[in-house]
């Protein structure tokens, strides 16, 4: 018996769909660069708008331009705290096409498929496309959702600059500044579905996973500022190299982190991934340079004892090589734990459907770590083909697609609804 329909071919007809807006050029794999409030997000959104407005959903923008579609099933309490699922429309510059639309047409399709079921949930279901999760544009990353779990406010979110335009005039634009603020904490559980991003799911022959927690992460930025002489008439001895200083920061980045995750959680990194030097002229020695660094782990203590290990490195460079220096980790997200009531759901729903399944941790941000912080809230994971993700060789195989999707649509059941438990052992 088929107990939640689940149509693959519309999920993946409106994840192709959305890889039109943004598409780019690639030579292997399929891309798209959609910014936050830019023109190819501005119509990805309104593809997603008209998908939920022809399955029956009303529609809600928040004043970030977070945007939600409604089902309050026939028989529902409308004042019960609904069940939410979703992810985000927005890429990286040059990015792939499941990381974040694959959870938001997922949910919208389990929200089709269980209204084409028999099942008569007793709690509406809202599904979610956030505002600017990647952190391309306006801020570090997730945006939206952080202004959901109350986080951040809606008047110093809407302030914030690309450098250009602030995300209130970005959004006007494009029409997607809407009203008030979407709450997290009045849903009565989250649940998102993302490509795994790594190889883990795809080694073990797994389609599905289930993340216990999310890794905490730390941004920082870091100045050294040293003096700006000729390279050919300062003496090696008489030199104050802000460069040769940035360099011996970025090996203890990589020598702490290597430490951490050889002893410890096997989940620590730690990576300078922008480095900005001045003048930045082959003949003159470098005055001054800005990094930025990400540090991340699934526990706290290794994050800490690498940002303790980045203070004394500073502290020492600016005695032996006469630099100057500040740091400021301006972006720090702890480790999430995720809700045993969803997983155990999940679990359960994974089961149920013939799923086989794998807990495991995810080492990358998610809007579900601003809304574990509100509501019950659980994460999975779909197995990524060679674990390529932002690049357009991003892929995930379209039936783990589907079959993760009627994973997701059972769990929404399961959270809707009061004493449906099926007897059979596969209705999905």
């Amino acid at each position: 018996m088929v107990r939640i329909p689940v149509d693959g071919e519309s999920l993946k007809a409106d994840v192709e769909r959305t890889a039109d807006f943004g598409a780019v050029e690639a030579a292997d794999g399929r891309g798209r660069t959609a910014l936050p409030a830019d023109e190819a997000n501005a119509r990805a959104r309104d593809y997603l708008v008209d998908r939920f407005e022809e399955a029956g959903l009303d529609v809600r923008v928040d004043a970030v331009g977070n945007v939600a579609g409604r089902w309050t099933p026939p028989g529902a309490d409308p004042e019960a705290d609904p069940v939410a699922a979703g992810s985000h429309l927005d890429s990286v510059p040059r990015g792939g096409i499941f990381d974040g639309p694959l959870g938001v047409y997922a949910a919208l399709e389990a929200v089709r498929a269980i209204k084409a079921s028999d099942i008569e949930p007793t709690r509406p279901v809202d599904v979610v496309c956030f505002t600017g999760e990647e952190g391309t544009r306006f801020a570090d990353g997730v945006l939206g959702s952080s202004v959901a779990a109350g986080k951040r406010s809606v008047d110093e979110t809407l302030a914030l600059s690309d450098g250009d335009v602030a995300l209130e005039d970005a959004l006007d634009q494009i029409g997607y500044r809407g009203t008030g603020r979407l709450d997290g904490s009045d849903w009565d559980a989250w649940l998102e579905l993302h490509i795994e991003q790594t190889t883990r799911l795809a080694d073990a022959g797994v389609p599905l996973g289930i993340v216990t927690d999310i890794t905490g992460t730390v941004r920082c930025h870091v100045t050294i500022e040293g003096e700006a002489d000729h390279s050919g008439t300062t003496g090696m001895a008489d030199r104050t190299d802000a460069l040769a200083a940035a360099s011996e920061l970025v090996l203890e980045v990589e020598r702490r982190a290597a430490d951490a995750a050889a002893t410890g959680s096997g989940t620590a990194v730690g990576t300078v991934g922008q480095l900005d030097v001045e003048p930045n002229v082959v003949n003159v020695v470098p005055g001054s340079v800005s990094l930025r660094l990400d540090i991340r782990s699934v526990a706290q203590s290794e994050i800490r004892a690498q940002i303790d290990a980045v203070e004394r490195l500073l502290a020492a460079v600016e005695v032996h090589r006469g630099v100057s220096t500040s740091l400021d980790c301006d972006y720090d997200v702890p480790p999430t734990a995720l809700s045993a009531r969803c997983r155990d759901v999940a679990s359960d729903a994974a089961r149920r459907c013939g799923v086989e399944t794998r807990a495991l941790h995810s080492g990358a941000g998610h809007d579900t770590m601003q809304i574990a912080d509100v509501t019950d809230a659980a994460l999975l994971f779909v197995a990524s083909t060679n674990g390529h993700s932002h690049s357009p060789k991003e892929r995930a195989d379209w039936d783990d697609c589907t079959a993760a999707t009627a994973v997701l649509a059972e769990s929404i059941a399961g959270l809707t609804t009061v004493g449906d438990e099926p007897t059979t052992e596969h209705p999905c």
